[in-house]
């Protein structure tokens, strides 16, 4: 008897993790080469506005894919803040928890400018992390795989000075 309910039990936890509500969207197919038109170059409008909904705006850091800088057909799932718009394109920069204090006249040598914005809700592990500041990605809304938080408005702040430095 207890190896049937143990099956049944199995069952129903399936059925209920099938129907529980899930805060993540389904993942988006990888973008081609073709698809991306490559990393935004112009002027544009440095811009905080974070809204609690399920669109991605200026100020949020969410996870979406990031095409290599060398090949743009190949990348991967990165967390990145959005920083503005550029119609139907979010403008973003990209984030990541290496620490590159270490290495910065390395990284500046080679054309790479981080900001630091130490941790927060979008690092489940609670890694400070670093924000790319001289690379502006194009990001396709429909491409965003899930909401990981906003940066607070000094955080934002620091981030767009860096913008401004080395853009």
């Amino acid at each position: 008897m207890t190896a049937n309910s143990t099956g049944w039990q199995r069952i129903a936890r399936r059925i209920a993790a099938a129907l529980r509500p899930t805060t993540t969207r389904p993942r988006a197919p990888r973008p081609t080469q073709s698809d991306y038109p490559g990393d935004f170059t112009g002027p544009f409008t440095i811009t905080y506005d974070p809204h609690p909904d399920n669109v991605a705006d200026p100020g949020e850091v969410v996870w979406t894919w990031v095409p290599f800088e060398e090949d743009f057909s190949q990348g991967k799932d990165r967390p990145v803040v959005i920083v503005g718009r550029d119609e139907p394109w979010l403008l973003a920069v990209p984030m990541t928890s290496k620490d590159h204090q270490r290495d910065a006249a390395q990284e500046a040598g080679e054309g790479r400018y981080w900001v630091d914005i130490g941790s927060g809700e979008w690092d489940r592990s609670g890694r400070p992390s670093e924000v790319r500041v001289n690379r502006i990605l194009r990001i396709d809304p429909a491409g965003i795989r899930r909401g990981a938080g906003k940066l607070d408005k000094w955080r934002f702040e620091a981030v767009a000075d860096g913008i401004r430095r080395h853009w």
